[in-house]
């Protein structure tokens, strides 16, 4: 079995040639090896590490030798100096175990840069020269583009929090038969809970709790869903909204859930079943299609989380920044808007459609709701909720309320 560090590696090369999301690389590693919980949260701590910083770590490197490195022994480097100076890990363990995993002919300059790294470490970790985009590790055209849209304080924020583990909050289950004990954060909305330390596996299986920020929740609570309302969650998986839709409603019997992608429906139905949600109706459907003829007409209410760039939660998918492209914005709306315009058919006269994403962008939020409302003039905009992560400290996200008339 590959130790942490050499496992690191290893993911990190596969992540580079792959579009593979790192914490998937992670836990496929994880299901082929017994990992103790101290190698699992090493093994998290480094491959996440680097990716968050790795602009800053690749700056180090440039700093510390001069010349060209194959990408193996530079993704051992990225290893070794994300322990020594991200993770703060001795020295002594930092150097010789990074060391170690390059392969003879590369030891020495292996050795040679982490032992600069230790004698440079104070003049390495003074960021206040480097531009704000090297310093937090994101992309220029992403600071530039936040800087334009926040201001260039609230940009460096941004980024400043993006870079920040994100803590894990779990919900409380109310329709468990068992309701967990847990201490209530102030700065939390009710039944929602920081777990600190391990994540309580037994209290997941038993369906007690929910992993979830509380940004979740804002598109839910402007949905409002009502007892005995039929409601359609468009794009369900893995799960998550449905599971508050359903407390809203107080059963799942009138939900209907579903996804473009046939294999995430399995572990959607596993999660329904899982929160006690069994009852809730699930189905395959791609929302850039024209909805099944048997669906148009007959929703009181409609969720539609839709695909977006992920742009509010680059603490949690730590890697996205590195692949994502300005095109990718352009392009994803039109998914964004070829959804909304195929689901709105489906309501009953006088419904109400929520459309969210996990996004900050102005071109997939407000410009898309925009140019719904002005190819549906049927529909007005009755409200919004936005969270803003360099502001609010949660995911970032938005919703906007889309009413019809009677």
């Amino acid at each position: 079995m590959k130790s942490p560090r050499r496992a690191a590696v290893s993911i990190l090369r596969a992540w580079a040639k792959g579009h593979v999301y790192a914490d998937t690389l992670i836990e496929r590693h994880a299901s082929r090896n017994e990992l103790s919980t101290a190698d699992r949260g090493l093994l998290n701590a480094i491959v996440l590490g680097v990716l968050r910083n790795r602009r800053l770590i690749d700056h180090w490197i440039s700093k510390l030798r001069r010349g060209k490195l194959d990408p193996q022994t530079r993704d051992i480097l990225r290893v070794g100096l994300c322990q020594l100076l991200i993770l703060r890990l001795p020295d002594h363990a930092a150097v010789f175990e990074t060391v170690e995993l390059g392969k003879a002919p590369a030891r020495g300059l292996i050795n040679a840069v982490m032992r600069r790294a230790v004698a440079q470490r104070k003049k390495l970790l003074d960021l206040d020269e480097l531009p704000p985009a090297v310093a937090f590790s994101h992309p220029d055209w992403l600071f530039n583009r936040w800087s334009k849209a926040f201001g260039k304080d609230q940009a460096i924020d941004l980024m400043a929090f993006n870079n920040a583990p994100a803590p894990t909050i779990a919900r409380v289950n109310p329709r468990s038969p068992e309701r967990p004990g847990f201490e209530q954060d102030p700065d939390l909305p009710d039944d929602y809970f920081e777990i600190e330390g391990r994540v309580p596996t037994e209290l997941l299986a038993k369906g007690q709790i929910y992993i979830q920020d509380p940004a979740t929740r804002h598109s839910v609570e402007l949905l409002a869903p009502k007892p005995g309302e039929r409601i359609l969650d468009a794009c369900a998986a893995p799960g998550g909204k449905a599971f508050l839709i359903a407390a809203f409603q107080g059963s799942g019997k009138d939900l209907v859930c579903t996804d473009s992608n046939e294999k995430r429906l399995p572990r959607l139905k596993q999660n329904l079943e899982r929160l006690h949600l069994g009852e809730v109706q699930t189905s395959c459907h791609d929302w850039t299609k024209p909805a099944p003829e048997a669906w148009l007409g007959s929703f009181d209410a409609i969720l539609l989380d839709v695909p977006c760039s992920n742009t509010g939660v680059f603490r949690r998918r730590v890697d996205v920044r590195w692949r994502l492209q300005a095109s990718d914005i352009t392009a994803v709306t039109q998914i964004q808007r070829q959804i909304l315009a195929n689901a709105a058919p489906c309501l009953k006269p006088g419904g109400r459609i929520v459309y969210s994403t996990c996004s900050i962008e102005q071109e997939e939020n407000e410009e898309v709701v925009q140019a719904f409302l002005a190819d549906f003039p049927a529909f007005t905009l009755a409200g919004t909720a936005q969270a803003k992560p360099q502001t609010d400290g949660t995911d970032g996200a938005f919703a906007a309320l889309l009413e019809t008339s009677a």
